[in-house]
C-alpha cells in the first residue's frame, strides 16, 4: 500500500498540469481536464483492466476534441464522450480488444506523430503571445504575422519552462538527484508560475470558474452523419491508443520485474469496458474524453505502483486539488501550459517510430498518414493511412520476380515474391522458355502461392517430366496457400528419384532410406534411467549435435566413418554453394549474434530448423536439460556461465532464449533420482536442475501450463518448469542482470514439442506457454 501511495502521488504530480494544459489545447473549459483526470484515476482505475496504467485527457485526443467542439460547441461534446464510451462498452461485450491492434504500427505512429504537428503548431502562438487558428495550415499561413508580433513576456515564460522540461531530467550531482524526484512537468509549470507571480509579470493566466457553472452535457444538435462520425472517431482513437498502450505497460512491467512482483497481464476487453465506463462518466460530468496515457502509465511502473490502487489514488488527489488548490491553480500562465503541451507534441514525433517504419519499409503509409492527420483531420488521416497501406500490401503481393539462369547445363528458376494470379502470364511465358530435356532447379522465394499459380506450376511439372526431363523444388510453398513444402521436392522421367530436402538444410536421414535399399540401422541399446538426453539411436540425429544418440556407438566405427563422409559430401555438393559468399562475410567481419540461445544436448533439437536460423544468427550453448548453474554453484564445469558472459559483455547479445523440449532425458533422470545421487559425472551435473524439481513441488509456485493445457505427465511439466526456472538463474549472473536493468537484454522461455513438431513460447508474466508459429497446416497463429 505505501508503494502505491508514493506512487500515486508522482503520478498526481505529472497529470495535473497535463491536465489543465490538454484542456487549454482543446479549447474546452480548463476544469474539464480535472474532471476527465479524476475520471479516468477512479473510475478507469477499477474497472479497467491493465492495473498498472493510469487513464485521463490524452494528447492523442486533443485534435479530434478541438474540431468537435469548434463544429459542435463543448456541450454536445460531452454528449459525443458519453456516446463514444457507450460504444466502447459495446466492443468490450463482443470481445473486439484484440481485432483494435491489428491496425498497422505505421498507421498509429503516424495519426499520433500528426496529432502531435497539430498540437504544437498550436501552442506555438500560445507560446509567441497569441492565439492559434482553426487548422494546422491556417496556423502555419499565420506563423509569420505572429513571428512579427511577438509578446516577450509570454515569450520569457514559455521559454524558461521549455528549458526546465528539457534539463530537469539531467541535473547532476546528488542535489540533481534529489530534485529529479520531482517530475519535470511540475518542476517546469511551478517554477515558470513562481517567477511571473513573483515578478508582477501581466499575462493570461488560468481561469477555473466557479463548479456551480461548470457546463455539462446536452442532447446533441448537428447532422446525423457528422455525429456518428465524431463519436466513431473517439471510439477509434481513444481504444487504439489505450489498448497500445495497455500492452506497452506490460512489456516494460515484464522487463523492470521479477515474475514474482508482477501484477496479472492486461485483459485487453475488461481495459475496453474500463475505458467506455469512464468516458461515460467524465463526458456526462463535463469531463474531456478518456484514454489510457503512457506517460503517466509509465511514471507510475517505474515509481514501484503495485496495484491498481494507485491510478485510483492519483484520481482523488485530483479530485482534492480541483476542490482545494483553485487559488494555487489560478496563478498559472497559460504561456507555460501552452510550452508543455507544445513539448509533449513535438515529443509525439518520435525518431525510433520513424527508424522502425523505415526498416519495415512502411515509410511512405507513416508520412501520408501524418500529412493526411495535419491537411484533414485524425479520421481522415487513418483512412488514408489505411488506403495507402492496403495498396502497398497489393504492391508487394503483385510485385513478383521470375527470372532463369543456365549454370553448368541446368537451368535455374527463380521466383522472387508471392505467387499470385497476378504473376501466372509472366510464369508461362518463362516457363515456356525452358527446354523440356535436361534438369531444371525451381527456387521458390516467397511464403504463398494461390491457385492459380500452384496449377500453373504443377501442370509444367508434369509436362516437363514426361518429356524425360528432372526437376527439383527448392522453397517453399508448393501446395496452394497453405505454406506447406513440396510434396516431391526431387523428381525423374521414370520416377526413381528420392526426396531431397533444400540446401539450407541437409538433413538427409529422414529420406535416404527411400533411396538407399540397402542401409540399415542398429537397434538402440537399452538407455539406462539416469542417462539424461542420450535418447534413442536413429536416423534423424543432428549432424551438429553434441549427443547423437547411444545406440550410434554400437554402430560399426566403419559405418560411422562413412555416414560421416557422405555428411561432408553433401555439405560441399549441396550446401556450401548456397553460403559460401554469407561464410566469407562472417570470416571477414566476425560473428554479430542477435541471441544466446541455451538448449538441450538431445539430438532431435535442431536449433537451425525450429529457429529458421542460418549462420550468424545464434551463438548456441547446448548441455545435458539445457540447464544454467547458479554463479558460485559446486561444479568442476564454468562453460556455462563463461558462454552467458562472452554472449553477454564481448558479442552483446539483444536477447537469450532458454529452450526446453519434450520427453527429456534429463528431466526423467531427475524425476527418477534421489537427492543424495552425485557419484557420477552426470549425477553432479543434474544437481543443477534440482531447483527446478522443488520449484515444481512448491505450493507457492503455479504449475506452468502448455498452449491452455496442463502438462500431459510429471516429465513434461518439470520440463516446463525447468524453463522458468532456469530464467531465474539467468537473473543471478551478474552480467545478465546488469543488462537487464539497463534494459538492453530480453529473456525468453521457449518449449519444443519433439512430436507435435511445435515450438512454444513463455508469456510474459506468467508460466504459461503458447504456441506463437505458424501453423503450417491449419493456418493458425
Amino acid at each position: 500500500m505505501s508503494a502505491d501511495f508514493s506512487a500515486s502521488l508522482t503520478v498526481f504530480l505529472i497529470a495535473l498540469p497535463l491536465s489543465l494544459g490538454i484542456a487549454l489545447a482543446t479549447g474546452a473549459p480548463l476544469q474539464a481536464g480535472l474532471v476527465a483526470a479524476a475520471a479516468g484515476g477512479l473510475v478507469a482505475g477499477y474497472f479497467g483492466g491493465a492495473p498498472l496504467q493510469v487513464s485521463g485527457p490524452a494528447a492523442g485526443l486533443t485534435v479530434v476534441t478541438a474540431e468537435l467542439i469548434q463544429r459542435y460547441g463543448w456541450r454536445t461534446t460531452c454528449a459525443i464522450t458519453v456516446l463514444a464510451g457507450c460504444c466502447q462498452l459495446g466492443l468490450a461485450a463482443l470481445r473486439t480488444a484484440r481485432s483494435a491492434l491489428m491496425v498497422s504500427p505505421a498507421i498509429v505512429h503516424g495519426m499520433l506523430a500528426g496529432i502531435g504537428v497539430t498540437i504544437a503548431l498550436a501552442q506555438l502562438h500560445i507560446v509567441l503571445g497569441g492565439t492559434p487558428q482553426s487548422s494546422a495550415l491556417a496556423n502555419v499561413r499565420e506563423l509569420p504575422s505572429q513571428l512579427a508580433d511577438i509578446h516577450p513576456t509570454a515569450l520569457g515564460i514559455s521559454a524558461l519552462t521549455l528549458v526546465l522540461l528539457i534539463a530537469w531530467p539531467r541535473l547532476p550531482g546528488r542535489a540533481g538527484l534529489a530534485l529529479r524526484k520531482v517530475p519535470a512537468a511540475l518542476a517546469a509549470v511551478g517554477t515558470a508560475t513562481a517567477v511571473a507571480a513573483f515578478a508582477g509579470l501581466r499575462l493570461p493566466r488560468v481561469d477555473l470558474p466557479s463548479w456551480r457553472s461548470h457546463a455539462l452535457p446536452e442532447l446533441p444538435e448537428g447532422p446525423v452523419l457528422g455525429l456518428i462520425a465524431a463519436v466513431l472517431t473517439i471510439t477509434l482513437v481513444g481504444s487504439v491508443e489505450s489498448l497500445l498502450s495497455s500492452v506497452a505497460t506490460d512489456k516494460l512491467i515484464a522487463s523492470e520485474r521479477p515474475t514474482a512482483s508482477r501484477p496479472p497481464r492486461a485483459d485487453l476487453d475488461r481495459e475496453l469496458r474500463g475505458q467506455g465506463a469512464a468516458n461515460i462518466v467524465s463526458g456526462a460530468l463535463g469531463g474531456l474524453p478518456i484514454t489510457g496515457v503512457a506517460v503517466r502509465s509509465v511514471a507510475n511502473v517505474k515509481s514501484g505502483a503495485m496495484s491498481r490502487k494507485s491510478a485510483m489514488l492519483h484520481g482523488f488527489w485530483v479530485v482534492l486539488a480541483a476542490g482545494l488548490l483553485v487559488p494555487v491553480l489560478d496563478l498559472i500562465p497559460l504561456a507555460a501550459l501552452a510550452a508543455l503541451v507544445m513539448a509533449v507534441g513535438v515529443q509525439m514525433v518520435s525518431i525510433t517510430h520513424m527508424r522502425t517504419v523505415t526498416r519495415h519499409r512502411e515509410i511512405a503509409v507513416y508520412a501520408t498518414t501524418i500529412a493526411a492527420v495535419v491537411l484533414g483531420g485524425v479520421l481522415e488521416g487513418v483512412a488514408v493511412g489505411i488506403a495507402v497501406a492496403v495498396v502497398l500490401a497489393l504492391h508487394r503481393l503483385a510485385r513478383t520476380r521470375i527470372t532463369v539462369e543456365v549454370r553448368d547445363g541446368v537451368h535455374h528458376l527463380a521466383v522472387r515474391g508471392q505467387l499470385t494470379f497476378l504473376a501466372v502470364p509472366r510464369l508461362s511465358r518463362t516457363l515456356a522458355q525452358i527446354p523440356h530435356q535436361g534438369h531444371v532447379v525451381v527456387e521458390l522465394q516467397g511464403s504463398f502461392m494461390d491457385h492459380a499459380a500452384y496449377e500453373t506450376l504443377h501442370d509444367w511439372q508434369e509436362s516437363h517430366l514426361a518429356h524425360g526431363g528432372t526437376l527439383e523444388v527448392d522453397g517453399p510453398p508448393a501446395e496452394p496457400g497453405t505454406g506447406t513444402v513440396p510434396a516431391s521436392r526431387a523428381a525423374s522421367a521414370s520416377g526413381s528419384g528420392h526426396q531431397c530436402c533444400r540446401p539450407w538444410t541437409p538433413w538427409k536421414n529422414h529420406c535416404d532410406h527411400q533411396a538407399v535399399g540397402e542401409r540399415t540401422h542398429p537397434e538402440a541399446a537399452p538407455v539406462p534411467s539416469a542417462s539424461a538426453d542420450a535418447g534413442r539411436a536413429g536416423p534423424a540425429a543432428d549432424p551438429g549435435s553434441a549427443a547423437d544418440g547411444a545406440g550410434a556407438a554400437a554402430a560399426p566405427r566403419n559405418r560411422g566413418a562413412s555416414r560421416l563422409a557422405s555428411g561432408i559430401t553433401a555439405f560441399q555438393r549441396d550446401t556450401a554453394p548456397h553460403v559460401r559468399d554469407e561464410l566469407a562475410r562472417l570470416a571477414r567481419e566476425g560473428q554479430r549474434p542477435s541471441q544466446l540461445f541455451l538448449t538441450c544436448a538431445d539430438s532431435r533439437l535442431v536449433t537451425s530448423m525450429i529457429t529458421a536460423s542460418g549462420p550468424g544468427d545464434l551463438f548456441t550453448v547446448r548441455n545435458v536439460g539445457n540447464l544454467v548453474p547458479l554463479p558460485g554453484a559446486e561444479t568442476g564445469d564454468d562453460s556455462v556461465a563463461a558462454a552467458i558472459e562472452y554472449a553477454v559483455d564481448v558479442l552483446q547479445v539483444d536477447s537469450i532464449t532458454v529452450c526446453g523440449h519434450s520427453g527429456c532425458g534429463a528431466m526423467q533422470a531427475l524425476l527418477n533420482s534421489a537427492p543424495g545421487e552425485s557419484a557420477t559425472p552426470l549425477g553432479r551435473w543434474l544437481r543443477h536442475g534440482r531447483p527446478s524439481l522443488e520449484r515444481m513441488d512448491s505450493p507457492h509456485h503455479t504449475w506452468a501450463r502448455i498452449s491452455g493445457r496442463l502438462p500431459a505427465d510429471a516429465v513434461e511439466q518439470l520440463c516446463l518448469t525447468n524453463v522458468v526456472q532456469q530464467l531465474e538463474h539467468l537473473r543471478a549472473h551478474e552480467s545478465v542482470a546488469r543488462r537487464l536493468a539497463e534494459g538492453t537484454l530480453e529473456l525468453h522461455g521457449m518449449y519444443f514439442h519433439v512430436g507435435e513438431a511445435q515450438a512454444y513460447l513463455l508469456s510474459e508474466g506468467e508460466d504459461f506457454f503458447d504456441c506463437r508459429v505458424f501453423d503450417s497446416v491449419g493456418g493458425r497463429t
